[in-house]
């Protein structure tokens, strides 16, 4: 089984290298979101097992979104992305729900590696 996933960056460039990281993996990105408001929607239609969402965005902040994606979907795995990493940032986003945090700049590794451990830990909570 391959794992979806959904990216959501207002930053068509961090989109496009993230596409590229995946294209030839196991991972298929279902939808591309460009800020919060975007993420919950395609969220709500694609059901995908992970998001890798971006924290500073237009519209709707990551940290929303994820608060807002957790409340209907409470074992929604999502990775929040973003160049801050000071310590309040990271624990808002722990809080409102996200599983893990890769500052950027990333590498393929991290990001694969994180998209991955996500998706392995559906597996173990549903006992598969």
């Amino acid at each position: 089984m391959g794992i979806r996933l959904v990216i959501v960056d207002d930053a068509p460039f961090i989109r496009e290298v993230l596409r590229h990281i995946f294209a030839k993996t196991e991972i298929e990105v279902v939808g591309e979101a460009v800020d919060g408001e975007d993420a919950i929607e395609i969220v709500n239609r694609e059901n995908p097992h992970v998001v890798l969402m971006d924290i500073v965005m237009p519209r709707k902040s990551g940290i929303e979104a994820a608060a807002a994606i957790i409340k209907d979907f409470p074992a929604m795995k999502i990775i929040a992305c973003s160049t801050v990493d000071q310590n309040s940032m990271v624990m808002r986003a722990l809080e409102a729900g996200c599983c893990n945090y890769v500052t950027k700049p990333f590498t393929a590794e991290v990001v694969l590696k994180a998209v991955r451990n996500a998706a392995a830990s559906i597996s173990k909570e549903a006992g598969i």
